[in-house]
């Protein structure tokens, strides 16, 4: 089993976008997905909740309250969006759990800033210190021809972490959200998304 956070403690900088994204495309190869929330809001259960019944089915991962649930035994993929402010105790419990987690950063200043003391909340913890989670950056909304997105590369050489892709802006990233339906679902978008994502998917399939 594959166990896939999405973490920030920034909001609005993509996570949730990330996470019913990646669950959709393991559900769409026949994989046993569950999509968990630990966000109060509860984004990804009303998003699972509007998903229309003749696409690939995405379990709900029942982990929000005190008690951190583990995945079911029998599901290959267990993605858990977490909330803006996810950071002392939780995050050390959810660490314990997974074994990738995903950091969207959009490439501007403050967004840079407001991600520093996460990674280095992060670089602290046990699971990472011993390598037992491995850690991968993604750059949201990133046009990769642009000074920003240099800024941002010359931000993450001071922490060593890979930029395993970058996702551009897009208006379906939003409808998505309102519908339970990604850009996986619609195979007209499957060559321009498919060049993006590709090498998210691969590095979270892939060996340690």
């Amino acid at each position: 089993m594959r166990k896939i956070m999405v973490a920030n403690p920034k909001g609005g900088c993509g996570k949730s976008t990330l996470s019913v994204h990646i669950a959709s495309w393991f559900a769409r190869h026949d994989e046993v997905v569950f999509l968990g929330d630990l966000d109060r809001q509860q984004s990804s259960r009303h998003w699972l909740a509007a998903r229309p019944a003749d696409l690939p089915l995405i379990r709900h991962w029942e982990v929000f309250g005190d008690d951190f649930q583990l995945p079911p035994k029998h599901c290959n993929f267990a993605i858990l969006d977490t909330p803006a402010g996810f950071h002392g105790k939780r995050l050390k419990e959810a660490l314990n759990v997974v074994d990738r987690v995903v950091v969207p950063v959009s490439p501007s200043r403050f967004d840079m800033l407001a991600t520093r003391e996460f990674f280095e909340e992060l670089a602290a913890t046990k699971a990472v210190r011993k390598e037992r989670v491995d850690i991968g950056i993604v750059g949201m909304r990133v046009d990769v021809r642009t000074h920003a997105y240099a800024q941002l590369l010359e931000f993450l050489k001071e922490f060593d972490l890979p930029v395993v892709t970058c996702i551009a802006q897009a208006q379906g990233y939003l409808q998505a959200a309102d519908t339970g339906v990604t850009l996986f679902d619609n195979r007209s978008n499957s060559l321009a998304v498919d060049i993006q994502w590709r090498p998210l998917l691969n590095w979270l399939v892939s060996r340690h």
